[in-house]
């Protein structure tokens, strides 16, 4: 499913309009993503969390040549899923 399919769900659900629908979903998007750039967790009861992890610089190794490189330390927007959605995802 994506952004399109999600927006059409929830007009058809509740009786919007797609475009009314899409501007919500990519608003809730656009919410959760803010949030986690400033570093706060974002929990929705009944769904899950979604938090920011920090990657650490490592040593990793070039494929092609075997070569060592460095790669720089990121940060990771994860998700975990409440016990609800668990429990739906395996009967």
């Amino acid at each position: 499913m994506n952004n399109s399919a999600l927006a059409e769900a929830i007009a058809t659900e509740h009786g919007l309009s797609k475009a009314d629908a899409r501007s919500y979903v990519d608003a809730v998007f656009n919410a959760i993503a803010t949030a986690a750039a400033n570093g706060n967790e974002v929990s929705l009861n009944g769904f899950g969390k979604f938090k920011v992890k920090d990657s650490p610089a490592r040593e990793g190794r070039n494929p092609a040549n075997g070569q060592t490189i460095q790669i720089a330390a990121s940060k990771k927007l994860t998700f975990t899923p409440a016990k609800a959605v668990k429990d739906q995802l395996n009967g």
